[in-house]
Order: structure tokens, then sequence, then C-alpha cells
């Protein structure tokens, strides 16, 4: 019996050490990358980048109030689109995919895009949120040994992060969606870290299966009409 205890208790320590090693690496990604404070005294963002992709360049406009509202304008081929997120409600505009107005998101789609409202980084906000994190180990990715974290949120969909042990910034994520009714994995890589407007660091390169993403500017904290957020064709 007694074996039997200390064998309880010894995995009972492992598994709390694991745990703290999980939050010890997303603190420290923290402090990276400005720590809370700074990004806390952010109410609203104002992000202007391009994507090159199969030849063509897209230009976006990302207008942020910190869990009120997002706006995401696209200008390509000569025509201007937009995605817009709130509280309750979502509309899209996609002129170069053929729609001649604007069309209301599902409640389905709306609900998942509540986490796109937060300007804050994911490690902040994930115990609130009510988040699972944990410590995956360590993962070779093109020759950097990176820590391996993953969310997981309470409807079960996760998140899995590859952060830099040499300053524990985000190097890359994976994440399942859903797109035309079937289930595929998105990987986004991040680079090119600067750091901009109340001592935040951004990653400022991004790739993905739809290109090459490149911020070219940011505003922190700019006013912003809210009228934005109201669909027009």
């Amino acid at each position: 019996m007694k074996k039997l205890i200390l064998s309880l208790l010894a995995i009972a320590s492992f598994s709390l050490s694991f745990a703290q090693t999980a939050e010890e690496i997303a603190n420290k990604h923290i402090e990276a990358i400005g720590g809370v404070d700074n990004w806390k005294k952010i109410n609203s963002l104002v992000m202007e980048a391009s994507i090159k992709a199969q030849g063509a360049e897209i230009k976006l406009t990302r207008t942020h109030l910190h869990n009120k509202a997002m706006r995401m304008d696209i200008a390509v081929m000569g025509m201007n689109g937009y995605s817009i997120i709130t509280q309750k409600e979502g509309w899209n505009f996609m002129p170069f995919q053929g729609q001649t107005k604007y069309e209301a998101m599902t409640p389905d789609d709306v609900k998942s895009s509540q986490d796109e409202l937060s300007i804050l980084d994911e490690f902040i906000t994930y115990k609130e949120l009510g988040k699972k994190l944990e410590f995956l180990g360590k993962d070779d990715l093109e020759g950097t040994e990176c820590f391996k974290l993953k969310l997981t949120d309470k409807e079960g969909e996760e998140i899995t992060y590859w952060l830099d042990p040499s300053n524990y910034y985000t190097l890359k994520q994976s994440q399942k969606v859903k797109a035309n009714g079937k289930e595929m994995e998105s990987v986004t890589t991040f680079s090119n870290y600067k750091k901009i407007e109340e001592g935040i660091v951004y990653a400022f390169s991004l790739g993905g299966d739809w290109g090459d993403t490149e911020i070219n500017k940011i505003t922190i904290n700019p006013k912003i009409d809210e009228s934005i957020f109201k669909p027009t064709n």
C-alpha cells in the first residue's frame, strides 16, 4: 500500500510539474511580446497588410475594436469586399467570389468567430475563456527545437503552437478548420517580429496556404467610427 501511495504521489507530482511547465512557457511568451499591462492598454487597432498569392496582390485593412467588433476590408482585382464580425452578428461581401450583395453569417459562424474580437494574444486570455493549456514537449521546426503547446477551448477546438525557446516568440500555429463542409488543417507561420507602439511586439510576416502576408503598418488606439461595422453594398 505504501508503494502504491508513493507511486500515486509521484504521478500527481509529475502531472503538476507538466502543467506548470506549460504555464511558465506561456508566461515567458507574454513577457517577450510586451507583457500583459502593455497589451491591455490597446482598445483599438488598424492594421494594413498585403498578400502575394498566385501572382496577384491582395490589400487588407483590419479595423478592430477590442471585444466589440472587427472589420476586414479586402481589395483585389479592382474589387473591394469585406468581412464584419460583432458580438451578435456578422456579414460577408465578396464580389470577387461572385457575390452581388452582402450576406449574413450563420449563427454558428458568428459564434465560432468571437475569439477574433479580442486584440489580446491568446496566451493572455486563455484562462478567462476557460481554455485548457497543455505542453506537448519539444518538436523540431526546420532545425529549431521548439516548445509545443496546445490550447483547447470549451467546444473541443484545438490550436497547436510552436514557440522558439530562444525568445519565446510563436513561429507556427496549426488548427483544424471547416471549409465547404470539409475539415482541413490550417497552418500559419510567423516571423519578422518588431516592437511597436505601447511596447508590444508583433510578427510582421506571416505565411500560409493563402500566400505570404506582409504587415505594412499598425496603428494603435486610433479613433474609429463604429458605423463601419454595419454592412453596405
